[in-house]
Order: C-alpha cells, then structure tokens, then sequence
C-alpha cells in the first residue's frame, strides 16, 4: 500500500498513526507509573530504607528521569529523528523493567537494630534506574513530538489529538496504579514490577509494528550524518553506545542525593544566566516582556509540581500507614489510591476544556489559572489536615485523602494544558528549544525539592512499619499543615502578580485560553 492510500486511512477523524502511539504511550506510562508507585514501599518495607533514604532515592530518581529528555529530545531533533529514538528508548526500558523484577534477598535487622541488606540487588536496582532513566530519556519528549508531526501545520485536528493522546497517558496510568501495585502487594514485588515491564515490551511491540502507519515521520533529518563512520563504527552506532554507556554515570547519581543537587544547582544557574543575559542583550520591547513573564510562571510551577509530586512519597507512605483503606468492605492497596488521580483527570478534562472558553470574557488569564492551580494544591493538603484533626485516636477516612486527589486534579488541569503552550508562544523563536528545555528542568527540580519536602514528616520505622499511629499522625500533620499553608500563600503572590504578568504577556495571553 503506498503512503498516500495510508494517509487517507483515518480512525475516529484521525491519522491511525495517532493510535499506534496512543497505545504506545499507554503502555510506557502503564510501565511508568506502575513501577514509581511501588517504589517508596519496596525501599521501605523490603530493603528496609528509612523514610529521609528513600524519600531522597525517589527524588534523585524523578529529577534524572524530567532532566534527561531534554538530552534525548536534542539528540532525536539533530541526528536519530523521533522514530529511532522512540524504539531505543523503549528497548532500554523494557532492559530495565526486567531488572526491577530482580527482588534478591530481603534486608534483616538484628535485635540491636543493624540492619543487613543484599548489596547486589540494591546495585542490580540502582543499574535498572539508570536504564529506565535514559529509555524514559530518549522516549518521553519524542513520542510528543512525533504526535505534532503527524498533523500539517494548520490542522484543526491537532489540538483533539493531543487530547485523544494524552488521555492514553492517563488510561496507562490508572490501569498502572490498580493492577501493579495490587500484583506488587499481594504476590510479590517482583510480580509488580514485572508487570509494568511487560506493559513496557507491549508499548514497544505496539510502536514497531506501526512503522507503516507512521507514513515516513520520525525519520532523521541527517541521514548521511548516521551512515557516516567514526573510530571504525556507523555514527548512529555510536550514539547507541554512547548512550548505553551513559547509564554508567546515572547509575552512580542516583546513588548521590548531593551530585543530583549540584548538577540541578549548576544547571539552574547557567540557564537563570543566560536567560537574564539574552533578554538583556538579545530582546527588546515585547520579545523580552513576554521571556520574563515565561519565566516567572516557570518559577511558579516549580512551587506547584513540589507540592504535586508528594503523590509518589509521603502521601503514598500516609496512606499505607495512616489511613482507614477499607472502602464497601473491600481493603484498597495504599498505593492504589495513586489510580484517583489518573481517574479524575479522564473525568475532569472534558469539563475544563468546556468550561474556560465558555465563561468568555470572564475567563481568567494564565497567571491567574496558575494561582488558582496552586490554590487547589494546597487546599488538597488542607483537606488531609482535616480528615487528621477530626480522625480522633483512629484512623483517618479515606474520602479525605480522595478529596485531596480531586483538589490536586483540579490544580493539575489548571496549570499543566496551558504550560508548554505558554513556553512555545512566549519563548523567542530563537531559543524555543532551550526554553522547553528550562520547563523541563523547573520540572525535575521541583521532583528534587519534592524528596526534601517529604522528609519533614519522616518517621522512624521498624521492619517498614510506622511505630505509633499518633506519633505518625502528627508527622504528617506537620508536613500537610506547611503545604497547605506554602500552596495558598503562593497562590496569592502570583494572584497579586498576575495583573503585571497579563501586561507583560502582550496579548498571547488571550491565544493560550481561547
């Protein structure tokens, strides 16, 4: 069949491309989240980390796994092209999901409290990270991109099938946090965490079949650069190796809470650097207005996504040992309680994307949904203070924790549509790439910060179990109480902000919500 009889072939309006990577990223975000929900409980309650360790592992882990596709983005754009780029991402994946599954022997603690842990599968695991850290890499950022190329420019239907797509990523998720997590409990870690692998091989398998429909997108924009030899060996080759050697470095930074924070620190300041200085040197009039505007709501998201990401850490951990999980008689896994969020995002979408052009001219600017996104986040907090003040000497409800899901979504569909909209229209056409490159940057600092924030409600265990219910109660109170009051307190800075930044954006403002 020749490429202009597929083009014709649509599904549902839609390139059928569409859905091959629709279930692609399904299926990666299925092996994704399912793993990052098990993580917190596998380190404390199997190998027996405290909290502060494995609540700073997760935050290492997270801020490598946001940074590394802005390398893996570059690469793709200037040498492999998306397609390429998505198959090795994924084939590194599904290498290291099957060592996740590698449980080895459970840590011990003697009498005296010395615990004794199997240093060979903690390192089989440290090497598994690294290796979903580079999939996730070089998969992540590209699989987007490659939705963006299927459609001319112009197409109305772009925007629907960022839509239909991103919903896979939601589906992927809440079938992840239900199904993982449950085979991770109940029968074994090794099952949960082989079970996102095989989601993961399924996304990959799915991807490579669809070649055909792809209609020749995703192909490198340097061909002859690939097939050219360096030191004896193809350059595509190369960049295989070389990313395959990369593993090497992350495998020994996400050991190193301290090597993570500097390379965040350092890469922070050069970028903050150059952004004052293009601005400076570079823009004028309403090109440098609208980067500083951009960059002062990056800052925000920062505050925002650091609160958010508490999901994967300390609020995973309430749960477990917290909260009363038995809901109609059934008793929910702790982190299942992770699928409302994916739930109340395929609920919620269709209602927020109704309701901001239908209040018309009373539709609030971005800077505004920015500081109502930060509002619902610590709301969602406020709402978890509750449910501890009124629980009494048992146990807290869990409708309290769904709420704060739901606040948390809310927040989410606030913020997250109109983000990487705002860094393509306000960026200088110059320097999109390294903008969309600071948001993904902002994103795995705030997954850094995320991992310190935690630690304020650390308790100490004994054999992965919280000791004293009221003492454990009064941690997270303290942590909730701080993030709620952090969540709303910001929300009213950039609500009092917001004015300036409207005036700053010079009417992009108006694109971003119509």
């Amino acid at each position: 069949m020749t490429n202009d009889a597929l083009n014709k072939e649509e599904f549902f309006g839609h390139p059928k491309a569409l859905f091959i990577l629709f279930f692609t990223e399904m299926w990666e975000r299925f092996s994704f989240y399912g793993m990052k929900a098990l993580l917190i409980f596998y380190l404390t309650k199997y190998h027996l980390f405290s909290d502060s360790s494995g609540n700073l592992l997760i935050g290492s882990y997270a801020a490598l796994v946001y940074a590394v596709p802005v390398l893996g983005g570059f690469i793709a754009d200037k040498y492999l092209g998306f397609r390429k780029a998505i198959v090795f991402g994924g084939i590194m994946l599904v290498l290291g999901h099957i060592g996740m599954a590698y449980e080895g022997n459970a840590a011990t603690q003697s009498i005296t409290g010395e615990i004794t842990r199997d240093e060979t599968a903690l390192q089989i695991f440290y090497f598994s990270l690294s290796l979903i850290i580079v999939g996730v890499g070089f998969l992540k950022a590209n699989i987007s991109s490659l939705v963006g190329e299927l459609y001319e420019t112009g197409d109305k239907r772009r925007d629907s099938g960022f839509t239909l797509f991103y919903m896979g990523i939601n589906l992927g998720s809440f079938m992840a946090t239900l199904i993982c997590v449950w085979l991770g409990e109940k029968y074994g870690w090794s099952y949960g965490f082989g079970a996102a692998g095989v989601g993961m091989f399924f996304g990959l398998l799915t991807f490579i079949s669809g070649r055909k429909l792809l209609m020749g997108k995703g192909e490198s924009n340097n061909p002859s650069f690939l097939e050219n030899k360096s030191f004896g060996l193809k350059n595509e080759w190369l960049i295989y190796i070389g990313s395959v050697l990369s593993t090497l470095l992350f495998w020994q930074m996400v050991q190193n809470h301290d090597a993570v924070s500097w390379a965040l620190k350092i890469a922070g300041g050069i970028s903050f650097i150059y952004i004052v200085y293009y601005a400076a040197t570079q823009l004028d009039g309403k090109a440098r207005h609208q980067l500083i505007a951009l960059t002062i709501l990056i800052v925000f998201t920062i505050v925002f996504w650091a609160l958010f990401e508490q999901a994967y850490t300390s609020m995973n951990l309430f749960a477990d040992r917290i909260l009363d999980r038995t809901i109609f008689g059934y008793e929910v896994s702790a982190g299942q309680f992770l699928s409302f969020n994916a739930l109340f995002i395929i609920l919620l979408a269709p209602v927020f994307a109704w309701i901001w052009p239908n209040l018309g001219k009373y539709n609030p600017n971005t800077a505004v949904k920015f500081a109502f996104a930060l509002a619902f986040v610590g709301l969602g907090f406020g709402a978890l203070v509750m449910g501890i003040n009124l629980s009494g000497a048992g146990k807290v409800a869990a409708i309290w924790l769904i709420l704060a899901y739901f606040l948390h979504t809310c927040g989410e569909l606030s913020l997250s549509p109109v983000g990487l909209s705002a860094v393509t229209k306000l960026s200088p056409a110059k320097i999109v790439g390294f903008m969309m490159g600071v948001w993904f940057l902002a994103t795995a600092s705030s997954e850094f910060i995320a991992s310190i924030l935690a630690n304020i409600a650390s308790v100490d265990t004994s054999n992965g179990t919280a000791p004293d219910l009221n003492l454990a109660k009064q941690s997270y109170l303290v942590l909730f109480e701080y993030l709620f009051y952090t969540g709303l307190g910001f929300g009213l800075l950039l609500l009092v902000l917001s004015p300036i930044i409207k005036k700053l954006m010079h009417g992009v403002d108006k694109e971003l919500n119509n």
